[in-house]
């Protein structure tokens, strides 16, 4: 072979060499070990950089049940559960998918009610121009599916947080085209659910809304977070699913914990109690700068 020839097989051998592509659109090397600190970072500046371009200045959070359905769709599925169950009565199993369909119709009106406190919270919020109390939720279905959709029928944007899982979670079809994202990292898809929020709404849900629930107590309680009102849809669920005076009784948490949530029925009942937090804050703060120049700190 000729030295030529060899000369230009090497150099084909150069630019097609993953060392020689560009480091910003070598999805492989992006990819390595050693970039997770990369692309965590990533994962913080896109939602970012959009949030702002979006002019969406403060959120409020909605999560609950991805099962907790629309009452006619959960209707449907109690039919069916019923339906199966009539063909083998003395099964357990189809007695229990029963007994939790109908359960899950019972909690469904839970859906209407997400789906009206957005359209409140965003009809209040979203005018001239600004995007405060934006509704941020999950992505997925169900509450979250119900939250954008109320902000959806106001003509108002909203946002979803969605995560890549093992079974692939399709984005619901209510949330704003521009505002919604795809993380990979739940650490960093948690510090976008908080960093700009004004409230916590939390309807009845299962582990993953009892994680992102307790995440928002601990840093409540520990005091590294903004404090903001944490509201607790469903009075007689929650007490049920997490005994919380249980909780201050046998000493693990201060009995001024307790304070840190609320309780709410009606979507009318839980913007009450954000627009009365906040005023009350508002107020407070007048009051500290008021202090402040009664009594200024001298040199």
């Amino acid at each position: 072979m000729s030295e030529a020839r060899i000369r230009e097989e090497n150099l084909e051998k150069i630019l097609q060499s993953s060392s020689y592509r560009v480091a910003y659109r070598d999805v492989d090397f992006l990819m390595e070990p050693e970039l997770r600190a990369a692309r965590m970072e990533l994962e913080h500046l896109k939602p970012e950089l959009y949030l702002r371009k979006n002019n969406v200045r403060s959120t409020i959070v909605v999560f609950g049940s991805t099962r907790i359905v629309e009452p006619a769709a959960a209707r449907e599925q109690w039919e069916r559960a019923k339906a199966r169950l009539a063909e083998a009565p003395s099964e357990v199993r189809r007695q229990r998918a029963a007994s939790r369909a109908e359960a899950l119709l019972e909690r469904s009106h839970y859906y209407d009610t997400a789906r009206e406190f957005a359209r409140l919270v965003s009809t209040a919020c979203q005018t001239k121009g600004e995007c405060d109390y934006v509704v941020v939720t999950g992505g997925g279905p169900g509450i979250m599916e119900a939250a954008n959709r109320g902000a959806f029928d106001a003509g108002a944007k909203s946002v979803g947080l969605n995560i890549r899982l093992p079974h692939e979670q399709q984005p619901n079809p209510y949330i704003t085209p521009d505002l919604c994202f795809q993380f990979h990292y739940f650490a960093m898809r948690k510090f976008h659910f908080l960093l700009r929020a004004k409230a916590l709404v939390v309807f009845p849900g299962g582990f993953g809304t009892l994680d992102e629930l307790t995440d928002a107590l601990t840093l409540r309680q520990t005091g590294r977070m903004q404090e903001i009102p944490i509201i607790l849809f469903g009075r007689e669920y929650w007490q049920r699913a997490v005994d919380f005076q249980f909780l201050a009784d046998a000493g693990t948490i201060d009995d001024a914990d307790l304070d840190l949530f609320q309780f709410a029925e009606t979507a009318d009942e839980a913007w009450a109690m954000i627009r009365q937090f906040h005023r009350r804050a508002a107020e407070a703060k007048e009051k500290r700068a008021g202090d402040d120049l009664l009594d200024p700190v001298g040199p």
